[in-house]
């Protein structure tokens, strides 16, 4: 075992061969040099003199109550307890900063489940990417309805205001402390690879003009493949009204072409209706994963 060091991604893709899934390549992007702001710690496991393990605990400024876990092992080395030996001298190390808690997430169904079950972790939260079918959500009629769907500039203060508000309420199970700067760093900004935004006002009377739901394409062409969409909704509304905004707004969506959409547990609204797709065949998982956690006592 000894620290991360330039040049070992380029060496670890040789033994572990290409990320399997977009969340696979984005947790691999974690691991980097030790570091104590923003604190960090990562490790490799090497045999016969070559890399064939990785592992790393950090903190993030988004989620501050818990330290986020992720370990890789080469396919021939697995089951021989390098997992365990890396995390055991990772939970060494947590001691020295101020958060003692940690959380990983891996795709369910993986062997990854049984490996955090074993080390104490247990499961707080599902997450997956649900694909929608064209046409699969009748349209609403708008101008009946008093609603509105209108392009918005990823800049404006008022999308980021309801974008920081969206996803702070729904991480309440991980708490999240996103600002307006945050959003525009993480979720709105041209590096973050937003490429437009709509949003569904209430146009009736009395509705004041208000967003009931936005919606983020981070697709920049149009392609094959489903448009990425971060699909989102006033926290001010009740369940129900959300729900049939996150309705409205998913069928103007997908109203000529297939939109993937990330849907967490934590999203009761907009997992109703998924759901309710699911079952009658107009939308299919495309991806499942699952975060667990081990909380200090």
């Amino acid at each position: 075992m000894r620290p991360w060091a330039d040049g070992d991604d380029l060496k670890l893709l040789q033994v572990w061969g290409d990320p399997e899934n977009s969340m696979h390549h984005q947790d691999r992007s974690l691991l980097r040099p030790s570091s104590n702001e923003p604190w960090s710690r990562c490790i490799v496991a090497e045999a016969d003199g070559l890399p064939v393990a990785a592992a790393t605990i950090f903190r993030s400024s988004l989620h501050p109550d818990r330290l986020s876990f992720y370990a890789e092992v080469a396919p021939e080395h697995r089951r021989r307890g390098v997992a365990a030996q890396m995390l055991q001298i990772l939970e060494a190390e947590v001691p020295n900063c101020a958060v003692q808690s940690l959380k990983a997430r891996v795709a369910k169904r993986s062997a990854a489940q049984c490996f955090l079950k074993d080390n104490g972790f247990t499961k707080i939260q599902a997450s997956r990417q649900v694909i929608v079918q064209p046409g699969a959500i009748s349209l609403p009629d708008l101008d009946s309805a008093g609603l509105d769907l209108e392009d918005l500039a990823t800049g404006s203060v008022e999308l980021t205001q309801m974008v920081a508000d969206f996803y702070n309420t729904v991480h309440t199970w991980d708490r999240a402390e996103m600002t307006i700067g945050k959003a525009q760093q993480m979720l709105l900004g041209p590096e973050t690879g937003a490429s437009g935004a709509v949003v569904l006002r209430d146009t009736s009377e009395g509705g004041n003009n208000t967003i009931l739901a936005f919606a983020i394409s981070y697709t920049s062409e149009r392609t094959d493949e489903p448009a990425d969409v971060l699909l989102g909704w006033n926290t001010a509304l009740d369940d129900s009204d959300a729900e049939t905004a996150c309705r409205a707004m998913l069928a103007l969506l997908a109203a000529h072409f297939p939109v993937k959409v990330e849907v967490d547990d934590a999203m009761g609204p907009l997992k109703t209706v998924t759901d309710e797709l699911i079952a009658a065949g107009g939308a299919e998982y495309d991806f499942e994963a699952l975060i667990y956690a081990k909380d200090a006592a």
